[in-house]
């Protein structure tokens, strides 16, 4: 991990699954070439959406008529990206919720297949699109799985703010790109049963509390990426205070509704990036009809973790 190129795919699980995988790139050594599939109207948030926008992430609008050839040259962008990257596409379409998996079981009662539990039927056009671009030059697709243990509260932008710690659980299944079906219909297929497969593994999550036996992977945290912090912050508070003390800016009346004004503006900010992030605000993505069931299964000799 983190030295070679991987297209990753997860279940959408909480308000902030983006920071968890941050978390994993950085830990793995790749954060800075990490990139991610998202909505448009993401790169308009204040400050996070920004720097995705400037990173250079995939933003799509979520009409497959407007989006594949955006989806299409962006992938192919990547094709001469001198380091390991990931790119991360959450195929579901849309954060979990409990009145979409109704409508996903609905949906999967209607169309006769699997009954969802713990996830939402992917949306694969998406999937498909990026596997035929990049599978010339990506070795490896990373099936991740997010859970929540029973005894951590949720993960959310508001908790994180609160100064309240969450635990996620990620196991991470690592597939031969090479592995996978010629066709477009059999990758689609593919895709469908790694989330049957992952709807089962949530389930022994839930009853167990854990994925498996297997002994835990512990990355560590990288001390460059301390060392980076801790200089960016020093660097910064000791510049606001050089301008603060020379500018005068809280020795008069002016100067103080300016600060007042732009604590007010920082907290609208904030607020509005908090209520963007809750689940119960994501939009619910159309499912494509169902095709013909492909007779393949996931490959059975992916690495896991």
């Amino acid at each position: 991990m983190g030295k070679e190129h991987a297209l990753v795919i997860c279940n959408h699980r909480s308000d902030i699954d983006w920071l968890v995988g941050w978390v994993l790139a950085q830990r793995s050594g790749c954060l800075g070439s990490a990139v991610a599939v998202m909505k448009k109207s993401s790169k308009f948030l204040p400050v996070i959406g920004w720097s995705m926008w400037f990173s250079e992430y995939l933003f799509l609008e979520r009409s497959w008529a407007k989006d594949e050839n955006t989806l299409k040259s962006g992938l192919q962008r990547l094709k001469d990206f001198p380091r390991p990257f990931w790119l991360a596409l959450f195929v579901e379409g849309t954060r979990f919720t409990l009145p979409k998996l109704l409508a996903a079981q609905e949906y999967a009662a209607s169309q006769g297949l699997p009954i969802p539990r713990n996830v939402l039927i992917p949306r694969t056009k998406g999937f498909v699109s990026a596997v035929s671009n990049m599978r010339s030059f990506v070795p490896a697709i990373y099936d991740v799985t997010l859970a929540i243990p029973k005894s951590s509260p949720p993960p959310t932008m508001l908790n994180l703010f609160k100064g309240k710690s969450s635990v996620v659980h990620v196991h991470i299944k690592r597939h031969l790109m090479k592995e996978l079906p010629e066709t477009e219909d059999g990758v689609a297929q593919w895709c469908k049963d790694i989330f049957v497969a992952k709807d089962a593994l949530l389930d022994k999550h839930m009853t167990e509390d854990t994925f498996s036996d297997q002994e835990l992977q512990d990355l560590g945290r990288p001390k460059k990426s301390l060392v980076v912090v801790t200089s960016w912050a020093c660097l910064l508070t000791s510049g606001a205070l050089k301008f603060l003390q020379r500018s005068s800016l809280l020795s008069s009346r002016k100067g103080i509704a300016f600060a007042m004004s732009s604590l007010a503006v920082v907290t609208l900010l904030m607020y509005i990036l908090i209520r963007f992030s809750q689940s119960e605000r994501s939009t619910t993505a159309k499912v494509a009809a169902a095709k013909p069931k492909y007779e393949g299964k996931p490959s059975e000799t992916g690495d896991d973790k």
